[in-house]
């Protein structure tokens, strides 16, 4: 294990995310989250204050299992883009605890048998594709290099990992996946208060697209601040919500070179229609789809002044929506359209936000 890995792991330990302690007297939401004002939580809420003018758009902050503050309209659903991506890897763990997938190194082209037909030039490669190589974004699918060979973030390849997951491990549709799945081994569980659906947001043609509010996404965040418990008991393994969260790719691992390579016929993608896709570097943070803290090639930190064991799901530009989780702080953080967009992308604009919430906790 790398000295970065080993460090990412001793954060986590220290901070409590990376185990599932007995939370009987812990708070948890019921049909609606309980709440307390910011400084009873230990939170100066001001500077709370601060993070919603700085984000825009509607979000909401949970300290310890209670919601403490909230700006716009919290309870209102809306499509996530990218930030779904942790729910598939998610769903992918419940697969393999549950038997419905043997593993996670399963060759994908047990359940989407036109994967050995594809590349005859490139030696069949996507033959070797495994669900571990698709929970990474390191397929190569639709590339011309090897399975785990280069990172490529690349939404045909989320497409086919996602419906081969609802479609061919889990048996539903995408017209029943929020009955068959989405309900049933997440939302229900949570407890969510605003219906979440996989089926009704997002651009047309592209299903998958997680329609959720910010209030709901926080029990998500929630999820893993507990290591994987609700109300006490394991919904995924600890060992999963801890991998989950602490495996980033290598920083040597590089960046596809994005020559094209052929895809299935028919491929649909879950965002970005670009052919070849080739979105964004690893930075060295990039872990089971999750952006965590990580250090990139040249020794940069994703964002230098959040908490090492900060862990976020984000989508669109700058992850204009999203959550961040902070064991550390006991904290999660949810928000939607945000004017993050809108910003420069270096410095990354979250770190002024994870800068704020610093201050806020001291």
């Amino acid at each position: 294990m790398s000295s970065f890995r080993q460090g990412c792991v001793i954060a986590l330990i220290v901070s409590g995310a990376m185990t599932t302690p007995a939370h009987s007297e812990a708070v948890w939401p019921d049909d609606q989250w309980a709440q307390r004002d910011p400084a009873d939580a230990g939170l100066d809420p001001a500077v709370l204050q601060d993070v919603a003018t700085y984000l825009g758009g509607r979000g909401c902050v949970v300290r310890a299992g209670y919601l403490v503050y909230a700006w716009g309209d919290v309870a209102k659903r809306g499509d996530v883009a990218s930030a779904v991506k942790p729910w598939f890897s998610t769903l992918l763990f419940l697969a393999v605890e549950s038997g419905r997938l043997e593993s996670l190194d399963t060759p994908m082209a047990s359940f989407e048998p036109r994967l050995t037909e594809i590349n005859p030039d490139l030696d069949h490669k996507d033959r070797g594709i495994t669900f571990r190589h698709a929970a990474n974004q390191t397929s190569c699918y639709g590339v011309r290099e090897k399975p785990g060979a280069a990172f490529d973030y690349n939404d045909w390849q989320m497409a086919l990992f996602s419906s081969t997951l609802i479609e061919k491990i889990y048996g539903a549709t995408w017209d029943t996946a929020d009955r068959v799945v989405l309900g049933p081994l997440l939302a229900d569980i949570l407890e969510c208060e605003d219906a979440p659906t996989l089926i009704a947001f997002g651009p047309e043609g592209r299903r998958g697209r997680l329609g959720i509010s910010p209030r709901d996404f926080a029990r998500f965040g929630l999820l893993y601040l507990r290591g994987g418990a609700w109300r006490g008991q394991p919904v995924l393994t600890p060992e999963h919500a801890r991998m989950a969260v602490s495996s980033p790719l290598p920083p040597d691992l590089p960046r596809t070179s994005g020559e094209l390579a052929e895809m299935i016929p028919g491929q649909t993608s879950l965002g970005s229609e670009r052919i070849p896709d080739n979105q964004t570097d690893h930075f060295g943070s990039y872990s089971w789809l999750w952006w965590v803290n990580g250090v990139d090639r040249d020794g940069k930190r994703m964002w230098p002044d959040a908490p090492l064991d900060v862990f976020c799901a984000l989508g669109h530009k700058n992850g204009q929506r999203g959550i961040a989780v902070i064991p550390s702080l006991d904290l999660v953080l949810s928000w939607n359209d945000t004017t993050l967009g809108d910003r420069p992308e270096q410095p990354h604009p979250l770190n002024a936000v994870f800068r704020m919430l610093g201050r806020a906790a001291q």
